[in-house]
């Protein structure tokens, strides 16, 4: 028996679920999953939990960022069989993750929630934001894609306002992606612009592989007068990745909200 296999059979009898919520930059991470012979946010949390605790812990994140991509805010779950909201247990477990963990993840809080809360399944929502600067920037060079042509974003909130009216993304899904359903509920798809910027923000109940990168890509081919609005309908139609533009870096990407039912909440979460 492999070694996570054993800890979840080990962890999965466990009567107490606590919640982390974090958030991280992932310029230096192979993205949230663990995964042989990279280092990653799932990883690097995990051992320092382990370290603090004295014992193998694993936790499960409320989905996948791919690499380089940020979280402002992200939840992960994990067992424990102790009572850690006792005697601000919580607190200093807080304190010293942060003390252990990189700068670039952050530990906000730590509760306990309902034995069945998970992370990933229980989410009702997911936000993400994609910066795109106007011009070269010394100073967001890791924090937005810069790009060097003009726009019209009108155009672009335009397609992505289409987008509302589709509920099945095989189009936008990364190729060769094991997955049961490509169907997944757009609430929010809209351009801001800044002084310096452009923000993407899109929410729904749930994401594919690379989806938001896709959209941003097929969106940016819009917004150039390269492709009109109409052909939004025709890639979102045909299913086929190939048929929608390129993807965006990750780097300019962020998850930055994730929405839980109340149900899940022990005193509604909020201590």
């Amino acid at each position: 028996m492999r070694f996570r296999e054993s800890v979840y059979l080990l962890q999965k009898y466990n009567t107490v679920r606590y919640f982390i919520e974090l958030s991280y930059f992932g310029k230096d991470y192979h993205g949230w999953q663990r995964q042989p012979n990279a280092v990653t946010v799932q990883e690097t949390i995990e051992k320092a939990l382990s370290t603090i605790l004295r014992k193998p812990v694993l936790i499960m994140g409320a989905g996948r960022t791919d690499a380089g991509v940020h979280a402002t805010q992200m939840y992960a779950h994990f067992d424990w069989d102790d009572d850690l909201s006792l005697d601000n247990k919580l607190k200093n477990l807080t304190y010293k993750l942060n003390r252990f963990l990189p700068p670039d993840i952050a530990i906000d809080r730590i509760f306990n929630v309902r034995d069945e809360a998970h992370t990933r399944f229980d989410a009702t929502s997911r936000s993400y934001l994609y910066r795109i600067a106007k011009r070269k920037n010394p100073f967001s060079t890791e924090q937005a894609h810069a790009i060097a042509y003009d726009i019209d974003l009108s155009l672009m909130n335009e397609a992505a306002a289409a987008l509302l009216d589709y509920s099945d993304f095989e189009c936008f899904s990364k190729s060769k992606t094991e997955v049961n359903t490509y169907l997944c509920d757009i609430t929010r798809a809209q351009w801001l612009e800044t002084e310096d910027e452009y923000h993407f923000h899109i929410t729904a109940n749930r994401f594919l592989r690379n989806m938001v990168r896709a959209i941003v890509g097929t969106l940016l081919e819009i917004g150039q007068g390269k492709k009109p609005v109409s052909w939004i309908h025709e890639v979102v139609k045909g299913k086929s990745r190939s048929q929608a533009g390129s993807s965006v870096p990750g780097h300019g990407l962020y998850l930055t909200e994730i929405i839980y039912p109340e149900t899940i909440y022990i005193n509604n979460g909020r201590d």
